[in-house]
């Protein structure tokens, strides 16, 4: 596993490759945006850990652009007080972020979760689905996490994207409070707030939803929360 690891603070750099190294991953330490850019001409990172704070570009705007061309996990760095700048990193499609400083056990945890969730195995042809959820014409392949459109084809999803669109399957027909699904979600902390659902919620009727702004797969019940509104067929339980 090959971890890009962007900020402009030679500090951060340091420590965040020690830890990396500690664990085996290999990593590769950009001071901007322009190094990244350069990393990714030359071959293909497995997660980048990426700081929204970078002399020649912003975090989010790197992150739109990562997630316009390819599949690459992303970690955002933020500041403790930098909530609409976390809202933004999800809304561009980050999986996860994380609050500066922090706990040099909780981010070496983050980053395996991510790469656990994410990972894939290296094969010509995608394997069956073997165990999953049939709705309105898509297929949530749960084992290989992937999800299929009416078409076949593949729906790209995010780490966050994902877990949320389980929970909700699971729970059809059944209303979930915000905190009901972070605890489904494995993402209750403190630095996460009701907001992060709801963009996660929206980012979600976008991939899905025939129109976003009527959705009727994904209902909101006001002062509730949401509910998958949608009959479904599970295979392979």
């Amino acid at each position: 596993m090959t971890i890009g690891v962007v900020d402009d603070d030679p500090a951060v750099l340091r420590m965040v490759a020690d830890l990396l190294a500690g664990e085996g991953y290999e990593t590769i330490l950009c001071p901007d945006a322009a190094a990244l850019m350069a990393v990714l001409a030359s071959g293909r990172l497995d997660l980048i850990v990426l700081d929204l704070r970078l002399p020649d570009r912003d975090g989010i705007s790197i992150a739109a652009q990562l997630r316009g061309t390819m599949d690459v996990p992303i970690i955002m760095l933020t500041g403790r007080g930098d909530d609409i700048d976390r809202i933004m990193g999800l809304e561009v499609g980050a999986d996860d972020y994380i609050v500066k400083p922090f706990n040099n056990r909780e981010f070496i945890a983050r980053v395996k979760a991510v790469l656990r969730r994410t990972a894939r195995e290296s094969v010509p042809v995608p394997a069956p689905c073997k165990r999953g959820y049939r709705f309105a014409g898509f297929t949530l392949d749960e084992d290989g996490r992937r999800l299929f459109d009416p078409s076949g084809k593949p729906v790209s999803l995010t780490v966050a994207e994902f877990d949320l669109l389980v929970a909700l399957v699971r729970a059809h027909g059944r209303v979930l409070s915000r905190n009901q699904i972070l605890d489904l979600t494995h993402h209750a902390r403190d630095d996460v707030f009701d907001r992060t659902i709801d963009v996660l919620i929206l980012r979600l009727r976008r991939k899905i939803e025939s129109n976003p702004q009527q959705p009727w797969l994904i209902r909101t019940e006001r002062g509730l929360g949401y509910v998958f509104d949608c009959d479904i067929e599970a295979f392979g339980h």
